[in-house]
């Protein structure tokens, strides 16, 4: 046998020096799980018994409840109340202890969210306000002092607005027509999608 590390099956045979190749195969070979097990389904199931855990744990015992309810006669029931009467601290603890895992199912389950439609309104180019228009504005509206308009435009500097951003076509007006009609205006244009 070759020591050698290249890692091949040699063998030499004996007096000529020639290296004979040994090929070996494997006849029993590992299942790919990769491909015979589709690992996106097994995390769907995992998530789905995380989920409803309790639910899973619950079913089984109403189950029971149920079952052995039902295989009683009223004189059974009338004694285990009469007992139940006589134990009320733990009559009290069973109660709450129903109680409280009820809460936390309740709390704790996943609630579901649809999303029938998704829509972003983009106003005309007239109704674009910059910073430099707004600021403008509000300085020929005479309503701010020096100090009020520094704040507004400190604000508006740090608010994440742009230069990009829209206001109400009765906000570009000197002084500002704020109106139920404008308002009606307003929501008409947003809500039904004015696509001219």
């Amino acid at each position: 046998m070759d020591g050698g590390g290249d890692g091949g099956d040699r063998e030499y045979t004996a007096g000529t020096g020639c290296a004979v190749g040994v090929q070996i195969q494997h006849s029993r070979r590992l299942p790919d799980f990769l491909q015979s097990v589709k690992l996106k389904y097994v995390k769907l199931g995992y998530h789905y018994l995380v989920s409803h855990l309790i639910t899973l744990c619950l079913v089984p015992i109403m189950l029971i409840i149920v079952i052995e309810a039902s295989q009683k006669n009223p004189d059974d029931i009338r004694q285990l109340w009469f007992h139940l009467q006589y134990n009320l601290v733990s009559f009290i603890i069973c109660s709450a202890f129903l109680v409280f895992g009820s809460t936390v199912y309740i709390m704790t389950r996943p609630r579901p969210v649809y999303l029938v439609d998704y829509s972003c309104y983009r106003a005309p180019e007239n109704l674009k306000a910059p910073f430099s228009r707004f600021m403008e504005h509000s300085r020929l509206t005479e309503d701010f002092d020096d100090s009020s308009l520094e704040f507004q435009r400190k604000i508006l500097e740090r608010s994440g607005l742009g230069d990009e951003t829209y206001v109400p076509e009765a906000m570009h007006f000197i002084p500002p027509r704020p109106s139920m009609q404008a308002a009606r205006e307003e929501a008409q244009q947003v809500m039904f999608g004015d696509i001219g």
